[in-house]
C-alpha cells in the first residue's frame, strides 16, 4: 500500500500541473463512474489546491467540491506529457484530467469520489485520521495521546499502523521508525516510553519528508526488505516476521532493537 510519503509525493506533482488552472477536459473511464456526471460538475472550476493527509490525497476545487483519492493496495497517480506512454493500461484508468500539456491519471483506485469541500472535513472516515506524520508541524502530544487511549499490549509496530493514532505510516516505515527509535516492534506499546515513540517518529519523519519531496530514489532502507542481511548498526542479521491483523512482514534487527 502506498504510504504517506508516497501519497504526499503524487499531491506535489499533481499540484504542480493543475493548481490554479481550469482544467481542459475530465474524464471518468471507468464503468462505474457512467451516471455520476462528473466531467459536467466540475466543468469549468479551476483546482484550488492538491493536498494529502496521511494516505488519503484530495483535489478540490472551486465551489466546495473535491475529489478523495485512497489509493489502498493497487492505485496509483501519474502525471505524463501528452503523448506519453502510461505506466499502466488506459484501461486501468479511473480518472483523467487533460491540462495543457499534461495529463494526470488515477489508476485503480477503490476509493475515489466526488465530496463537498466540507465534507472532506467532517466527513467521520477522515475526522477521526490521527496527525499528519508529515504535517509541517508533528502534533506529537496528539498522537501520544491516541497511542495510550489505545490497548497497551498491542505491539507498538501494529499500533503505529492505526491511521486514527498517526496518519500516513504504513509497513515500510513502521520498520524503519522502530530500527531508528532501536525500539522492537514486537513490544507491547504499554512498555514502549513516551520518548522511544518519538525517537521513532523522529527517525522515521526526515526520511518520509525527502522521500515525500524526491520521490522514493530518496528512499535508502536500513530494514526494510533485507531479512537474513547485516544491520547497519550492529552487524546481527535483520529478522522478518509476520504481525498484526493483516500478516504484513516487518522487520527488524534482534542486535539492537530491544
Amino acid at each position: 500500500m502506498p504510504e504517506g510519503d508516497t501519497i504526499h509525493h503524487a499531491a506535489r506533482r499533481v499540484g504542480a500541473v493543475l493548481t490554479g488552472t481550469v482544467p481542459d477536459a475530465i474524464r471518468t473511464p471507468h464503468p462505474r463512474f457512467a451516471r455520476d456526471r462528473w466531467p459536467e460538475r466540475l466543468a469549468g472550476r479551476a483546482v484550488t489546491s492538491v493536498d494529502a493527509h496521511g494516505k488519503h490525497l484530495f483535489l478540490r476545487f472551486e465551489g466546495d467540491l473535491a475529489i478523495h483519492s485512497h489509493l489502498r493496495m493497487t492505485g496509483s497517480w501519474g502525471t505524463y506529457r501528452r503523448g506519453q506512454r502510461w505506466r499502466r493500461s488506459p484501461r486501468r484508468a479511473w480518472l483523467v484530467i487533460e491540462r495543457g500539456e499534461h495529463e494526470v491519471v488515477e489508476f485503480d483506485g477503490p476509493v475515489l469520489e466526488l465530496l463537498t469541500d466540507a465534507r472532506t472535513r467532517f466527513d467521520q472516515r477522515l475526522a477521526g485520521l490521527g496527525p499528519d506524520v508529515l504535517a509541517p508541524v508533528l502534533d506529537e502530544a496528539r498522537i501520544l495521546r491516541r497511542l495510550r487511549e489505545d490497548d497497551p499490549t498491542r505491539p507498538i509496530g501494529d499500533a503505529l499502523l492505526d491511521q486514527r493514532t498517526v496518519a500516513g505510516i504504513g509497513n515500510i516505515w513502521k520498520s524503519e521508525g522502530c530500527w531508528e527509535g532501536r525500539v522492537d516492534p514486537f513490544r507491547a506499546a504499554g512498555r514502549v516510553s513516551d520518548d522511544e515513540v518519538l525517537a521513532i517518529l523522529r527517525g522515521a519523519r526526515p526520511r518520509m519528508q525527502a522521500s515525500a519531496r524526491d520521490g522514493m530514489r530518496a528512499r535508502d532502507d536500513r530494514v526494510y526488505g533485507r531479512a537474513g542481511r547485516p544491520c547497519r548498526r550492529c552487524g546481527e542479521p535483520i529478522a522478518a516476521s509476520r504481525q498484526g491483523d493483516d500478516n504484513r512482514t516487518t522487520y527488524w534487527c534482534p542486535g539492537c532493537q530491544r
